[in-house]
């Protein structure tokens, strides 16, 4: 991954890494969808987007968006290698909350050497998944992502693993661990209000506990099919 892949800046990292994000759905990534996930205006994002086609980071589908091209793709997984990996370093070495990385990371990500990063990998035992359930890319630009639904599919009577968080907000992450939405938790849906009300669970396995969580929130909780009751 490192031989075949120049420097590049930060704000350039930044902007692959929300391309690569946008397209795990199979659609080329919009100027739109691009500037809300990165906070920023359409005009800037279709700025950048001419910088990125001449340096052969993304292909443009006119009335469509862009998707990355291989070396586009390479270097969003170097800098995802990268965060999630400091994720790791940061909960499971300097006793960091899972609520509190994702920030660090980000601020870490563009400065750390390939070497450093290698480093702690090694030190952590080579984890294939961050503290959120991301995978984590190899040195040699691989990365598994698994097919995953969101807990707001699941139906009632369904047993499901969690397997995966969204990690940007922090509010978000400790109010998922106050209801024990955790990777590797196992959910039974008990009920659905109607119009977009709130889900009930159980969490936990015979010892668990009733919990009710919002359907736009749940949104936002990938799972994996455990059996139905």
């Amino acid at each position: 991954m490192n031989a075949a892949t120049p420097p590049l800046s930060g704000p350039v990292e930044d902007y692959l890494k929300a391309i690569y994000d946008l397209e795990r759905v199979g659609e080329p990534a919009s100027t739109n969808d691009i500037a809300d996930r990165l906070a920023i205006s359409p005009a800037s994002v279709s700025g950048m987007m001419r910088r990125l086609a001449e340096q052969r980071l993304i292909t443009h589908e006119p009335y469509r968006g862009v998707r990355l091209t291989g070396a586009g793709r390479r270097a969003a997984l170097r800098t995802l290698r990268r965060h999630r990996l400091l994720e790791c370093y940061l909960t499971e070495v300097l006793g960091y909350e899972w609520d509190g990385v994702h920030a660090e990371a980000e601020r870490l990500e563009h400065a750390a050497s390939d070497e450093l990063i290698d480093r702690m990998a090694a030190a952590l035992g080579n984890p294939t998944q961050d503290p959120h359930g991301a995978p984590i890319p190899t040195r040699d630009g691989r990365v598994e992502e698994a097919r995953l639904r969101t807990l707001a599919s699941a139906a009632v009577g369904e047993r499901v693993r969690v397997r995966r968080v969204q990690d940007e907000d922090a509010e978000r992450l400790r109010y998922l661990a106050e209801l024990g939405i955790r990777p590797g938790a196992l959910v039974r849906i008990l009920d659905r209000a109607p119009y977009d009300g709130p889900i009930t669970l159980w969490v936990g396995e015979s010892a668990g506990t009733t919990r009710a969580i919002g359907a736009g929130l749940a949104a936002e909780v990938y799972v994996e099919q455990a059996g139905l009751e």
